[in-house]
């Protein structure tokens, strides 16, 4: 068990700006989370975007898989959202463009996935992230449901902390324990009390994320009591209040 659990902003601040935008980023390093979750697309080209969905058709004013879509032409399009009655829009960043806004002022919480079927976004991904000398400087932790994606990140560079993701319903506390990985992540509703104990005997971290926006608080009350290690929160003003961590 860590001593201050983590606080880690789900794709961005997402309850006050476009979700995984540069500017609900922007609003969550202000918030003073523990690191920025960011999940990762790869375009046609070959470029990484932050982009949650397979497709652009929630989030945006266009429709598509953005693995079918250049970079160029994604731009065409504009992330929109509305707020307090206003509509906002923003372009969908490159993650270059995120690593360039906050170069190592943050820490990364990346969610990688296989495109296609196959791990293809590891390796340039971990190329920009030596770039940058993020690495180095311990601002990168890399999550996905993949175990064929994290086996490939740990093989390109096994320094980094990568977090094996069950998906809500499936998880396995086996497959849980004897995975090669030093964080576990879970869906509120399968935290218990036995399974964050088991994985902590094991020395694992367990991060919780919440599926369901409507119960997400009392979730979020729910295990902390039972001691868990980082909560992926769309209300960070909530979890620091819970946690006790000034705003």
């Amino acid at each position: 068990m860590v001593e201050q659990p983590k606080i880690i902003a789900h794709r961005g601040a997402n309850d006050r700006m476009n979700e995984s935008t540069i500017s609900a980023y922007e609003i969550a390093a202000e918030d003073g989370v523990d690191a920025l979750e960011i999940d990762l697309r790869m375009t046609e080209d070959g470029l990484l975007v932050a982009m949650h969905d397979e497709t652009i058709n929630r989030t945006t004013n266009g429709t598509g898989k953005v693995a079918d879509y250049t970079l160029e032409e994604l731009r065409h399009f504009q992330t929109i959202e509305v707020f307090s009655n206003e509509i906002n829009t923003e372009p969908i960043p490159v993650f270059k463009e995120i690593i360039d806004t906050f170069t190592d002022t943050e820490h990364y919480y990346i969610e990688t996935r296989l495109v296609n079927g196959k791990a293809v976004m590891e390796e340039p991904l971990i190329l920009l992230l030596h770039e940058y000398n993020l690495i180095e400087k311990d601002l990168v932790t890399i999550q996905s449901f993949s175990q064929k994606s994290l086996e490939k990140i740990k093989a390109l560079e096994p320094s980094i902390p990568l977090t094996l993701l069950f998906s809500k319903g499936n998880f396995n506390l086996n497959d849980a324990l004897s995975a090669d990985y030093p964080i576990i992540g879970m869906e509120a509703t399968d935290v218990t009390m036995k399974r964050v104990n088991e994985l902590h005997r094991q020395g694992k971290e367990v991060h919780v994320f919440f599926n369901n926006m409507e119960t997400q608080k009392e979730e979020q009350k729910r295990v902390k009591a039972l001691n868990v290690d980082g909560y992926f929160t769309d209300d960070i003003s909530f979890t620091k209040g819970l946690l006790g961590r000034k705003n």
